[in-house]
């Protein structure tokens, strides 16, 4: 592959590229939104349509029906599946991302309307911009660009994109499990970027993610909302019920409280805490991005600090929501990065049913539903951390001895991935990193979460990679969610570096 005519076509097409995001980021694909769910369908045909530009064949798969948890049925959206090149002589990569989207609305604090892409200071700002939207581009971008300069695309492509990730990838594994021996039979690597740099400058692979498990925790004490002057001091009501059971989640701390978990967390070795050495991270500037009600203290070590073990000092340094009043350990890099990557959270979202817009409204709620999320680690599964919480939540439901009903159930999980960071795909994936930014990417995990990752290594046999294209302080699933341009067209660059690496693999 000729890469400087490759990167010279890249340079020379900024403004084509950006145009492209810019109609992206405009379809409204929200997966949590129902109303929406028209756009997303929308945004899986408009990439599918670009593919086919391309001269890849394009199917979309029905993935059934999701059932809303108030009993509403509504159609999945399609997946789309891909393909680009069946030559048995090439390595094949299976490419996956996701076209849906996190809410968005400019009340909730974005200086822009987050559904029009706005380019300041080298920013593009809008929802979808780096989670996923901008990565799934810069992959047909650089299809388009070898194809536009007169190069063979190297590889066979396999292209498996969903419009549900945000809310759970309902129907994915079912698909990818009947395609195992079908679409998928010859895949010879999986990458996804659908992920951040650790810091703003360095790149990184990332070979291990999180799993997470979400929660509800119902509460009725009533047939309709009631009038507190009228029914106030008569009433045992469902919002004090559900402010308890919340309560008992997590210490003032923010230890996790729930008997049985911290059993399941795999121990630390030697080696794995090795692999935090090197890695260009700095707690300082870490505190400084979360927020200025934050501080820095001295605390517990993490589970294995001191030879403990998983069981030994747990959670004594623990990773919360962003803009928290949360403290790290001072100075000490691999216990932060631990604390974000390889250890259990639990973070409490929101309630749903209770009076939160502006000003006062005196009223009882007749429901209310508390949600919570644990990121989970290696060995916890979904099934023991499900089984763990609701019998702990039963009990301390039993303690409270309350007149009113309580339901409390996983709404969805997902599994933790980690996979071997010295493979030769990632081998490649690195060289490809250091052949558009000059430098040995970081070998990273990331707190965040992408089940599927898993289950792609499982129906596939083969490795998986995360090669992310944004940077940390992009603001995924926050206000003013934005990519960098350089980030944006050097991610095309390195993804058809990535293409020609992965060629030359010869396992």
């Amino acid at each position: 592959m000729d890469l400087l005519k490759f990167f010279k076509y890249v340079d020379e097409h900024q403004t084509h590229y950006v145009s492209l995001l810019r109609e992206a980021v405009e379809i409204k694909s929200v997966s949590a939104w129902p109303e929406a769910r028209p756009e997303i369908v929308k945004m899986v045909h408009w990439v599918g349509d670009r593919l086919k530009k391309l001269g890849a064949t394009v199917e979309y798969r029905d993935v059934g029906e999701q059932e809303l948890p108030s009993g509403q049925k509504l159609a999945l959206p399609p997946v789309l599946l891909g393909q680009l090149g069946t030559d048995p002589a090439k390595r094949t990569l299976c490419v996956y991302g996701h076209l849906d989207v996190q809410p968005a609305a400019r009340e909730d604090g974005w200086a822009t309307e987050p559904f029009q892409l706005i380019e300041k200071d080298g920013q593009l700002f809008g929802r979808g911009a780096t989670d996923d939207k901008g990565p799934v581009l810069c992959w047909l971008h650089a299809v388009e660009a070898l194809q536009a300069t007169g190069q063979d695309i190297p590889i066979n492509i396999k292209f498996v994109f969903e419009g549900m990730e945000e809310s759970g990838s309902e129907g994915l594994d079912d698909l990818l499990a009947a395609e195992k021996d079908k679409f998928l039979a010859g895949t010879d690597f999986v990458c996804i970027s659908d992920n951040y740099w650790l810091g703003k400058k360095k790149p990184c692979i990332t070979y291990g993610l999180r799993g997470v498990c979400y929660f509800f925790i119902e509460v009725q004490c009533a047939k309709q909302d009631l009038h507190s002057g009228i029914f106030g001091g008569t009433v045992h009501e469902a919002m004090s019920d559900l402010m308890y059971m919340m309560n008992t989640l997590v210490d003032a701390e923010g230890r996790i409280l729930v008997d049985g978990l911290k059993e399941q967390v795999a121990p630390l070795t030697p080696e794995e805490r090795a692999l935090y050495k090197d890695i260009d991270f700095d707690p300082e500037d870490y505190r400084k991005d979360i927020g200025t009600n934050c501080c820095i203290q001295k605390g517990d070590k993490v589970g294995g600090g001191r030879g403990t073990g998983a069981r030994g000092h747990w959670v004594g340094l623990r990773y919360l929501d962003i803009g928290s009043n949360r403290c790290i350990q001072k100075g000490d890099k691999a216990e932060t990065l631990m604390a974000r990557w390889r250890h259990p959270s639990l973070s409490l979202h929101g309630v749903h049913g209770a009076f939160s817009e502006d000003g006062a409204k005196t009223v009882i709620p007749m429901k209310v539903t508390g949600k919570f999320s644990i990121r989970i680690v290696p060995n916890m599964t979904p099934e023991s951390v499900e089984k763990c919480v609701v019998e702990y939540l039963n009990k301390q439901w039993k303690k409270r001895a309350s007149p009113n009903e309580m339901k409390a159930f996983m709404f969805h999980g997902g599994r933790c991935w980690v996979t071997d960071p010295h493979h030769p795909h990632y081998q490649a994936g690195a060289r490809a990193i250091k052949s558009v930014f000059g430098v040995e990417p970081d070998l990273t995990r990331e707190g965040g979460s992408i089940p599927v990752t898993l289950t792609f290594q499982e129906v596939t046999g083969k490795n998986v990679m995360l090669l992310p294209v944004g940077a940390c302080d992009d603001g995924a699933h926050s206000q003013n969610e934005k990519i960098n341009i350089t980030n944006y067209i050097q991610g095309i660059k390195m993804l058809g570096s990535y293409m020609n690496e992965v060629s030359k693999i010869s396992e």
